[in-house]
């Protein structure tokens, strides 16, 4: 994005431009920035030692899919049909990691017949999977007992989350991958989400390596993603330089305790996919009462559901007039509830922003991970159209849906 004549662009294109191209309300992602993204992040590490697999829940559009994939990503899929969306999307089955929670056996099976690695989070799921694939290769996610995030509900660690097998339960995993002749080459842990510097990571590879050194097969050890990008002004980017640099010392000294080659994983959604996406939408109403001027506009949390669901900060731009004269206000959405805030911050509601008028448009900035992937059609509202930019082109990458896209899974609707 770039600001000229205090009017957003988006690849030399101006934002009423490719609103009236696509519409209203509209995902814009900038493919520069995601391109970006993933060549800083994996430049800071030595080649051969570290797979990134995006975490393609934070944002699934075949388009930014295969962006990555000529980039040389992996992927980290949750869902059976994430793991069919990037095979059809290119990757390569050996490229794939399936990471479930409270799965199926059958979602297991099939990863299984597609030769997609299995990543398991629990002692239950580790003997079912024993019990059906005897002698098989296969990996565990382990609870290191310690979590990060800027949300408790993103908190993936420690003895409050869900997820992996619980670090003091190590024994009773290789006991039943010895009961079953099974082969663990991996250890997965993934503490949270919004992380902002090396610290937190590092405190949970310690953990982690330390569990890893009592598994004698590894060929990897994945320290998942969660880390976070600078959604507040006041929020400092990771330092991705350091970060690879402190996670490269590390690993190398334990590859080299352990005594043979491994390979490092990590899992970035946000980091990568975040900061190339802006959810626009256009002001259409203006009501002001004793306490509040509420700025309405066509888009809600049906499209953008991070500051309602987690209190989220969202950056808000008057695209149309970047800088003039500011006012406090509230934006609000369309959506029939009185949590639709969309200038949320933890529990403060009111943004100081250039004074918006009904036809303006407002971008909501990083909003390409958790944005599009978390809409829903609440309100029985559609969904928004998405569009690709690059070097001063645009194309349509997800079309709007319709009446009749709402409407088509009704077994008995005429």
């Amino acid at each position: 994005m770039k600001i000229t004549d205090n009017i957003l662009y988006f690849a030399d294109i101006p934002v009423e431009t490719i609103m009236q191209e696509y519409g209203s309300p509209l995902y814009v992602y900038e493919e520069s920035v995601l391109r970006s993204q993933f060549r800083e992040l994996s430049a800071g590490f030595p080649e051969g030692l570290l797979e990134i697999h995006y975490s393609m829940k934070a944002n699934s559009n075949p388009s930014l899919l295969k962006i990555l994939a000529e980039e040389g990503s992996s992927i980290d899929a949750v869902s059976e049909f994430e793991v069919r969306l990037a095979l059809e999307c290119g990757f390569e089955a050996q490229q794939i990691i399936f990471t479930g929670n409270n799965n199926s056996l059958r979602e297991i099976e099939s990863c299984v017949e597609q030769n997609v690695a299995v990543n398991l989070g629990s002692l239950a799921l580790l003997e079912k999977y024993g019990q059906r694939y005897p002698e098989t290769t296969v990996s565990v996610r382990v609870n290191p007992g310690i979590g990060a995030g800027h949300h408790s509900h993103c908190i993936t660690g420690g003895p409050d989350s869900k997820f992996g097998i619980y670090h003091d339960q190590i024994e009773a995993a290789l006991a039943l991958a010895k009961k079953y002749k099974l082969i663990l080459n991996g250890v997965h842990s993934h503490i949270g989400t919004g992380i902002y510097s090396a610290e937190p990571m590092l405190e949970a590879m310690e953990m982690i390596l330390d569990v890893a050194q009592r598994f004698p097969d590894l060929q990897f050890v994945d320290f998942g993603g969660g880390f976070g990008i600078p959604y507040k002004p006041e929020q400092l980017a990771l330092n991705m330089v350091d970060l690879s640099q402190k996670m490269t010392a590390r690993f190398t000294k334990f590859i080299q305790h352990y005594g043979r080659e491994l390979r490092m994983k990590i899992e970035p959604g946000r980091l990568l996919i975040g900061p190339a996406g802006v959810l626009l939408a256009t002001v259409t109403n203006i009501t002001d009462t004793p306490k509040h001027s509420f700025v309405g506009v066509d888009s809600g949390f049906n499209h953008l559901v991070r500051p309602t669901m987690y209190g989220s900060y969202h950056k808000i731009l008057n695209a149309s007039r970047v800088s003039d004269v500011e006012k406090n206000v509230v934006v609000v959405g369309n959506i029939c509830e009185s949590g639709d805030i969309l200038s949320r911050s933890g529990d403060e509601i009111i943004r100081k922003m250039t004074s918006p008028a009904i036809g303006e448009r407002l971008a909501f900035l990083d909003a390409g991970a958790y944005g599009f992937s978390m809409s829903s059609q609440y309100n029985f509202r559609p969904r928004p159209a998405e569009v690709l930019v690059h070097q001063g082109q645009s194309r349509l990458i997800r079309r709007a849906e319709t009446f009749e896209d709402l409407t088509q899974c009704f077994v008995d609707f005429n």
